[in-house]
């Protein structure tokens, strides 16, 4: 009997093991540059790789985050990012970058998560107010303001946003632990989802009136 309950032990140990090692695999090579070519590639990590023999410095390469973006969005602000879809070079180096540009008084970068990714903010110019918030039951809001040449850290997961709170445009960079972080707008998501969802859930989870639910879900 000892002997048949260590075995099972032992083979979930084996088999739990594998599936450890098989979702983050120590790479075999360079790089994996990302390619659409469905009968030239291998597919590794939610892309096809191209020969690393046919690699050229514009896969690894982007231009252009000196360049002001316009801030005359609903939330007075914009993110520029940088990720696998735009430098293919990146896939599987769980790494990427945005600029964010926020309009003066008031642009708003909304609540939101990147599912997939820790974020490193450093503001260059401009004076930003940014937090996040814990998970539950406390629900802690953590936040500060910062100054050009400040840098804050935003959890993997959490809800987190950045404000401009000066009279000047703001600009930051922030770097995302993961090729493709994904981020979940949390107003866009609940009120804007396709196809939308019940008014009575939204109501019941928010305490507002159908009324004013139907309205939100209107303006998303």
């Amino acid at each position: 009997m000892k002997s048949a309950c260590f075995h099972l032990a032992f083979n979930l140990f084996v088999l739990a093991s594998s599936f450890a090692f098989a979702y983050d695999p120590t790479p075999l090579q360079d790089f994996c540059v990302a390619i659409n070519d469905t009968n030239n590639g291998v597919f590794v990590n939610g892309k096809l790789c191209k020969d690393p023999k046919l690699a050229t410095a514009n896969d690894f390469f982007f231009s252009g985050l000196n360049i002001p973006k316009n801030t005359s969005s609903s939330v007075g602000s914009v993110v520029t990012p940088v990720n696998v879809e735009q430098i293919p070079g990146l896939n599987t180096l769980g790494i990427s970058l945005v600029r964010i540009d926020y309009a003066s008084n008031g642009g708003l970068n909304p609540p939101h998560t990147h599912p997939r990714a820790t974020e490193i903010l450093v503001v260059l110019e401009g004076v930003l107010y940014v937090g996040f918030v814990t998970s539950s039951l406390n629900n802690r809001l953590i936040s500060k303001t910062l100054y050009p040449g400040d840098v804050f850290v935003f959890p993997i997961g959490l809800i987190h946003f950045q404000q401009n709170v000066g009279k000047t445009n703001a600009v930051a960079f922030a770097g995302l632990s993961s090729q493709n972080p994904g981020v979940i707008a949390i107003a866009n998501a609940v009120f804007g989802s396709n196809p939308p969802i019940k008014v009575d859930v939204l109501s019941r989870a928010f305490q507002l009136s159908n009324k004013i639910v139907k309205y939100l879900q209107s303006r998303f």
